[in-house]
């Protein structure tokens, strides 16, 4: 026998070994499952807006997009350039001052500039053009990241993180590119929603690292408890990157990027579980309607240009490429046992979505997991649940490399507009924020609050140093190795009645506080434990004003250009 054939005989023997521990388990999970049970039609007020709450928020839209900083989109705000024949934008009088490169006097004299450590490639922040809007994909891996921080100095983006177009000219071939913010001009319907609602300027992702610890802080802020599936990775070193490290303390902590076990669209190489709990799971305890709403995940739908399954892809033509729908890395809850759906099973009715059982009292083969179109359904039919998790289709969802702010707008503001005309807009708020920066700019460095020690993965204050004390628990209750944190800044907004309009709050807060907002609106306070940042982390409610009576009134954006229309 060849040796190919013994690795490929190996991993599928070590794969079907994992897919029969997944059927045990998921047989335990569905015997044991807990959640609401649909009513037998969707006639009358819709039961979510039953629900105790602590705020008047009956619902809670998260949009997760990808990989952008705050710099990134907000450097100049609220200045554009306003060059002729791209949409204008002009700020409203009294606009709050946010911390970015403007206010902080970085536009020039930049020390990413006149550090010569980053060579040829170093640059002064430099302004995206429409004509810009596809980008080169940064590095944005844990241990990069740390390095272009430099111990809190943010001095080494260029050669850390930075990437260029190949036939760029001046910085934007380079790897200087990294050092790009867009303006009003480009990015004008977030630049609109920060004009009419709140938004933060000190959000941070709650480690260092890639879109897959993003999306899990999102849920559990927890990265630890890592289970092997199928791996032909070794743990993490700087002379072979991987996506886990040996935390320490016996486990396994994710740092970068791999995919969800089971999942029929995930690698066949590498996929993990994790252990923990997760916020849908304290969700189904207390019988409160929720989902995961993924483009490309309902794999039975066939795409315009004929693609269907796993491959279902949309053209985008900013970035001049078919775009593959379904990104099996970032779909947050496909890593738990107990809150995944690994075959994409479809719900058993427009009236179960939501729900974790039908009006039958069987248990809903999609187990909350579901299409974006599912939620349009959904919400249509008057079914809109408390807590609707949503990740656009690859190519609207902002990443560099494969999508961009111009496509990522027309998801966003399509969707927005959607929400607004709903009757529960009254009672709803919309949480839009990213899973990680993409290794773009950001000259925020916040004080590290988690240490972490790993000989190889932790770098920013030194070889196997990331900040210093005692690092927080993993999922077993010993400090742990992995969670470096918080990492970068990120957009962050709230949108909806009841948000204080045109403000920024300078408030911490990190993608734990999306869970930590969850557990105290609907669920008492109750945390997840197992060492989650729910605990620790800052909490949203500084966006909102509960005494004003819910009068922001909705804003309705044209999707193509992002400027303000009288509606839809």
């Amino acid at each position: 026998m060849t040796r190919e054939k013994v690795l490929l005989c190996a991993t599928a023997g070590v794969l079907a070994a994992g897919l029969g521990i997944w059927t045990q388990g998921a047989a335990r999970a569905q015997t044991a499952r807990t959640g609401a049970t649909a009513p037998a039609s969707l006639t009358g007020p819709n039961p979510a807006d039953s629900y105790p709450t602590a705020t008047p928020i009956k619902h809670l839209v998260v949009i997760f997009q990808e990989n952008v900083s705050f710099d990134h989109y907000f450097a100049t705000y609220p200045n554009a350039e306003n060059p002729p024949g791209e949409p204008a934008f002009h700020a409203v009088s009294g606009t709050p001052s946010v911390n970015n490169l403007l206010t902080a006097h970085l536009l020039t004299n930049n020390p990413n500039f006149t550090n010569e450590a980053n060579g040829a490639d170093a640059a002064e922040p430099f302004r995206l053009d429409r004509t810009q809007a596809a980008t080169a994909d940064q590095n944005h891996n844990y241990t990069p990241e740390q390095q272009a921080y430099n111990g809190g100095k943010a001095d080494l983006f260029p050669k850390y993180t930075g990437k260029g177009t190949p036939g760029g000219v001046g910085a934007f071939g380079t790897k200087g590119q990294v050092m790009g913010y867009y303006d009003g001009n480009t990015v004008t319907a977030v630049w609109n929603y920060a004009q009419h609602f709140a938004m933060s300027d000190n959000a941070y992702t709650d480690t260092y690292g890639p879109s897959t610890p993003g999306a899990l802080e999102v849920v559990s802020g927890q990265t630890n408890g890592v289970d092997l599936v199928v791996t032909t990775a070794k743990p993490f070193t700087l002379a072979a990157s991987s996506y886990y490290i040996k935390d320490g303390a016996g486990g396994i902590g994710l740092i970068n990027d791999v995919d969800p076990g089971h999942d029929v669209c995930s690698s066949k190489t590498n996929q993990v579980m994790m252990e923990g709990k997760n916020i849908g799971d304290l969700l189904n305890q207390a019988s409160i309607t929720w989902g995961g709403f993924m483009g490309g995940f309902d794999l039975a739908t066939k795409n315009p240009n004929g693609t269907t399954g796993c491959a279902r892809s949309t053209y985008s033509a900013v970035v001049h490429a078919n775009v593959p729908d379904y990104i099996q890395h970032h779909n947050w809850f496909q890593y738990y046992a107990s809150t995944a759906n690994p075959t994409h099973a479809r719900p058993a009715s427009l009236t179960a979505i939501g729900y974790s059982f039908d009006h039958d009292g069987k248990p809903d083969p999609a187990n909350h997991e579901y299409g974006l179109q599912d939620f349009y359904n959904a919400v249509k039919a008057g079914n809109f649940p408390a807590v609707s998790y949503i990740k656009m289709p690859a190519y609207q969802d902002g990443h560099a490399g494969y999508s961009d702010p111009l496509d990522e707008q027309t998801g966003i503001v399509t969707l927005i507009n959607f929400v607004e005309q709903q009757p529960d807009w009254k009672n709803t708020a919309i949480v839009v924020t990213w899973d990680d920066s993409d290794g773009w700019y950001d000259h925020a460095f916040a004080t590290t609050t988690n240490a972490s020690f790993d000989p190889e993965a932790d770098q920013l204050d030194g070889p196997g140093k990331c900040g210093s004390g005692t690092p927080l628990p993993g999922v077993a209750g010993k400090p742990v190795n992995g969670r470096c944190g918080p990492g970068t800044r990120l957009p962050f907004f709230v949108i909806s009645p009841w948000a204080k309009p045109n403000y920024v709050s300078h408030t911490y807060i990190s993608q734990a506080s999306v869970v930590r907002f969850i557990e105290d609106n609907w669920l008492k306070g109750e945390r997840l434990g197992g060492g989650s940042f729910d605990a620790t982390t800052g909490s949203i409610m500084d966006m909102f004003d509960f005494s004003a009576g819910g009068n922001t009134s909705p804003l309705y954006l044209d999707p193509a250009t992002g400027a303000v229309v009288s509606k839809p």
